[in-house]
């Protein structure tokens, strides 16, 4: 485990430190976002209502180093509701140290705090790295998924 690792929910001041983190997640996926969307996204995440984005921001020696968002919703197969991980991002820096292991515990911790029992999320194929830590926290299940666009 990383020394000197703090997460907490993001806030207003983390803006600079979120959009900077989130964009270097986005080109990893070689994806960009208009300037709408950043602050769309920025202001769902600090939204108080409980069916918007979560998101935790992770800091070693002061400095944003991660961040996770995730989104509390509902599921047919289950009376609760299930939690979905849309994002996880670790500088690559300092991959390796258990940053994105914590992230991805305090998400889950905070959805069994709201009765959740289970979290989700989806990564490319190509992604060793992440997917051996994946490997590691959960179980891989053999769904495959399809994107219809307009």
């Amino acid at each position: 485990m990383t020394h000197d690792l703090t997460l907490r929910p993001i806030a207003r001041h983390d803006r600079d430190d979120w959009q900077r983190l989130w964009t270097l997640y986005l080109e990893f996926y070689e994806a960009t976002v208009t300037a709408e969307v950043y602050d769309t996204a920025f202001e769902r995440i600090l939204s108080d209502d409980p069916h918007e984005f979560r998101g935790l921001i992770a800091h070693q020696d002061g400095k944003a180093v991660g961040l996770a968002h995730y989104l509390f919703h509902r599921m047919l197969w289950t009376v609760e509701d299930t939690c979905y991980l849309l994002d996880l991002f670790v500088d690559p820096g300092i991959r390796g140290q258990g940053v994105g292991r914590a992230l991805i515990e305090a998400a889950h911790r905070d959805a069994a705090g709201h009765g959740i029992p289970g979290i989700y999320w989806m990564t490319q194929e190509t992604n060793y790295k992440g997917r051996m830590l994946y490997d590691k926290l959960a179980e891989r299940t053999p769904f495959v998924i399809y994107e219809k666009n307009s």
